[in-house]
């Protein structure tokens, strides 16, 4: 989808791949040809030569090109899947509520702990230790939300006393079992071939759709769950699988519009700006003073792009699709080349469409 005339000059991607600068992660492809194999931009292999590098704007293109993905960095993966030692881990903690794995059970599991500390801080914003009590305190608001009782929900889930059960509901949810007010926002991450993004979900419906690698995110996520009154825990719900099942469609070029109910709290001239994004057509643009005419006041421009930047579902409610006056591409949260990423992809999409023989 995305071509290689597009993309950066040989000299940036070269840089990038010698920094490892997870900014170009998806962007492009280098195949080493001393070695026939291809990587990731951030690939920790030692880097070769810069005559001995060719980029490929796909995985694809290095594959039709005779290389072979990288054991090391695993191309052909979506970027941000989790490593199987990993996805091992995170099945065994979802699937046993009580679950309670200190570093000593992580190194009987081969697992080093302070790798797997910085994955979980960078992937989910938590420690790996926070993520358990998380996922654990959301369920059991669950157990209460149903009626349960709170010693039930306590010992169901892993605590032993009803003081800790307490603290730990308090540090999570903002409020002990007795006083919350209202359910969380269960958040989820979910891997994308532009790199994992965290989604979320209210009762009401999506509410968080972000790059994990988004500058700010933990503050971000700190407004939301004051503007909502809701804490924020892992865990999963059927918006965000309806949400994730609809991005595989959006990916492959199948599905224009999106139907997860959207949870769009904030002012009312953010959420004005926000159902104007969704106006946009697939595969079209407006400029931010389009925008700004398009809601009747031509001359806040800037208060349109400083909505735009506010906008925290990404790709559904599609900023994207908003360039400068000149065609341009401007600022994107998520990086311009995944904001060129998601024109092209669009732009395709209705090109194969409008040359598709009528049955």
């Amino acid at each position: 989808m995305t071509q290689l005339h597009l993309l950066p000059d040989n000299a940036t991607m070269y840089r990038a791949l010698v920094e490892k600068d997870p900014a170009y992660e998806g962007l492009f492809f280098a195949g080493v040809t001393t070695t026939g194999i291809f990587c990731r931009p951030t690939c920790t292999a030692r880097k070769p030569r810069r005559e001995n590098v060719l980029f490929f704007a796909s995985a694809g293109e290095a594959l039709g090109a005779g290389y072979r993905p990288c054991r090391l960095c695993r191309p052909m993966e979506p970027p941000g899947a989790a490593p199987e030692p990993l996805r091992r881990l995170l099945e065994e903690v979802e699937s046993d509520p009580g679950c309670r794995l200190s570093d000593a059970d992580l190194r009987a599991r081969g697992l080093d702990p302070g790798a797997v500390r910085r994955w979980f801080k960078r992937h989910h914003g938590m420690t790996f230790q926070g993520y358990q009590r998380a996922l654990r305190v959301g369920m059991a608001f669950g157990r209460l939300a149903q009626g349960g009782r709170v010693f039930d929900a306590a010992l169901d889930h892993g605590w032993e006393s009803l003081s800790a059960f307490n603290d730990a509901f308090r540090q999570v949810m903002g409020a002990s079992p007795r006083r919350a007010t209202g359910p969380p926002v269960v958040v989820d991450r979910l891997v994308t071939p532009l790199g994992p993004m965290l989604a979320g979900a209210s009762e009401r419906g999506a509410c968080l759709l972000e790059f994990a690698d988004r500058r700010m995110l933990e503050t971000q996520l700190e407004r939301l769950g004051r503007r909502l009154g809701a804490a924020l825990v892992p865990g999963s719900s059927p918006c965000l699988e309806q949400l994730e099942g609809e991005l595989e469609r959006y990916f492959a070029g199948e599905l224009r519009e999106f139907e997860t109910p959207l949870d769009l709290r904030g002012t009312e001239f953010q959420q004005r700006v926000w159902t104007a994004l969704c106006s946009i057509p697939y595969g079209q643009t407006r400029s931010y003073g389009e925008q700004a005419q398009l809601l009747g006041e031509p001359e806040a421009v800037r208060a349109v792009a400083r909505a735009n930047g506010d906008n925290r579902l990404a790709i559904v409610v599609p900023c994207h699709r908003v360039v400068g006056a000149d065609g341009s591409l401007t600022g994107y949260g998520g990086g311009l080349w995944r904001k060129r990423w998601l024109l092209d992809l669009e732009r395709s999409s209705l090109a194969r469409s409008s040359t598709s023989p009528v049955a």
